[in-house]
């Protein structure tokens, strides 16, 4: 029996999700979670065999879970399935241990099929997300640059994202100047709205 846990914010598509795996005689939903934080608690618990991971949850996102779960159940397999197709976010996904990203679109039979082969020791990547981020190249922002581009997403004023982040305000305009240039935008609400759109943020 496959142990099974569910991340998903969304309680009627987590409920969907874990009726849907519970009619294959192999697999067992053994833990649900709505955030990442709750996530990570919950996979240390259980110990499932494969977590499936929402990219946007509140509190810690998937992407900053992943990593954590893989850290408190070394044995469990990461698996990424979003609403969220973006090239970027695979990246990250990749960098951060998972073992498989999908679509929530796809057939169910088809996610089921994916966490067989997942506990089997293969890489699942939805193909056409996968030619995507090949085109798309590799996230141009450093990890110093994406910080401070999100804490400034708001709207924040310098001295606020030097502030929360703990730089100088010098600091700050340097990064947010060189990520606006990295991404080839206008302002900083364009290279926000471009970052999330590639994923990168």
């Amino acid at each position: 029996m496959i142990r099974v846990m569910l991340a998903e914010d969304q309680r009627m598509v987590r409920g969907a999700l874990a009726a849907l795996l519970g009619l294959e005689a192999d697999l067992e939903v053994v833990g649900e979670a709505s955030g990442g934080d709750e996530a990570v608690a919950l996979a240390a618990r259980t110990r499932p065999d494969v977590v499936l991971l929402d990219i946007e949850m509140p509190g810690r996102d998937g992407l900053a879970a992943a990593p954590r779960i893989r850290a408190a159940a070394p044995d469990c397999k990461v698996m990424i399935l979003t609403t969220f197709g973006r090239p970027g976010y695979l990246r990250r996904a990749m960098e951060a241990g998972a073992s498989a990203f999908l679509v929530k679109d796809g057939p169910a039979q088809e996610l089921a099929a994916a966490i067989r082969r997942v506990v089997a020791g293969e890489r699942v990547i939805d193909p056409a997300l996968a030619a995507a981020a090949l085109s798309a190249g590799p996230n141009p922002l450093s990890p110093r640059e994406r910080d401070v581009l999100a804490a400034g997403a708001d709207g924040s004023t310098v001295a606020d994202i030097a502030g929360r982040l703990h730089l100088s305000e010098g600091t700050v305009r340097n990064y947010l100047s060189s990520a606006i240039n990295k991404v080839g935008a206008r302002n900083r609400i364009e290279a926000v709205h471009t970052a999330r759109a590639q994923g990168w943020l």
